[in-house]
């Protein structure tokens, strides 16, 4: 018999010539190994973040008592959570100071923050000493602060009525007063963001070449035109950033308000985070679902304008 020869498995092209055999696809290890350094992150976002997130959406629509928290047995309840958060005579209200609140606090926080970072971008002796000295409201825990302005505001050994004394003029009812107390925190919450914006806005500043003010000084451009025409729009992706991390901030401030006023006096300075949380556990009978209902609005609130910051970038990258 004539000799069988073994032929490997080749492939004929159009021209009659064979090729090599295909080799199999291996999947690269690097793939994998990014997989294993995103694990963590995941599973803390996941366990920190969208679990309770849906068993916050998951207790607004039931009916929760503290036996039912417990054993877990709520009946479904659907919307009626949040119909009844909006029937009530406080929602309007707890609206109203939240937007006054939080709109006052921003536009005070970025004004003084911005003005700030001008100053100090002028690099005069001891500048940095005095910015560290500045960055001492944000290092201090939140409860140290409410607490200090607690102090610095009360009505009979206050030392802001103190100072207000010697020049003359009648003690001030900072946190009993409904005409004052969304004023106190607002002052307070002001005095806690500035150091925020002071550090954001100064690192835009410093990003911003030298060669681009020499240019406009050889025009004649100086002081505020100088400003208007080149740091602010320059400034403008920081500025925006700077206010959605304020905004998202200080919608959802509690510690300092209930510390100071806990939203009183008669919700004078009750806001929607201040209500929630009074729902929930600051009264004998605690009424989760309703208190959920309001926390999930402060999450739809925040989550609405994260969107729209989302699409302004996006339509201008467009342009």
């Amino acid at each position: 018999m004539p000799p069988t020869t073994q032929t490997s498995p080749t492939t004929r092209g159009r021209s009659g010539a064979t090729s090599a055999p295909a080799r199999p696809r291996r999947r690269r290890p690097g793939r994998w190994s990014a997989w294993w350094f995103l694990a963590p992150v995941t599973g803390y976002l996941i366990a920190c973040y969208a679990y309770p997130l849906y068993r916050n959406v998951e207790l607004s629509l039931r009916e929760y008592t503290v036996r039912s928290f417990v054993q877990g047995d709520a009946p479904f309840a659907g919307l009626d959570n949040y119909r009844t958060v909006l029937a009530d005579p406080t929602f309007g209200p707890a609206v109203a100071h939240t937007l006054v609140f939080t709109a006052a606090s921003l536009a005070f926080q970025f004004a003084i923050g911005m003005a700030l970072a001008l100053f100090f971008q002028q690099h005069f002796p001891l500048s940095r000493t005095l910015r560290a000295l500045i960055l001492v409201p944000w290092l201090l825990p939140l409860i140290v602060s409410a607490s200090t302005w607690s102090w610095l505001l009360n009505s009979d050994s206050g030392l802001v009525n103190a100072g207000l004394g010697v020049v003359g003029v009648e003690p001030v009812h900072w946190l009993t007063s409904p005409r004052w107390s969304l004023v106190s925190v607002i002052v307070a919450n002001v005095w806690i963001g500035i150091p925020f914006n002071l550090v954001v806005l100064h690192s835009g500043l410093q990003a911003i070449p030298a060669e681009v003010y020499e240019a406009s000084a050889l025009d004649g451009a100086t002081g505020w035109r100088r400003f208007r025409s080149i740091t602010f729009p320059l400034l403008r992706p920081v500025c925006a950033v700077t206010l959605l991390l304020g905004l998202i901030y200080t919608l959802k401030v509690f510690d300092i308000i209930w510390i100071m006023t806990r939203g009183g006096p008669t919700s004078s300075s009750t806001t929607l985070a201040t209500w929630s949380y009074r729902l929930g556990f600051g009264n004998l009978l605690p009424e989760f679902g309703p208190g959920a209902a309001v926390g999930n609005l402060l999450i739809a609130a925040a989550l609405v304008a994260g969107l729209g910051y989302l699409r302004a970038q996006w339509k201008q990258g467009l342009r």
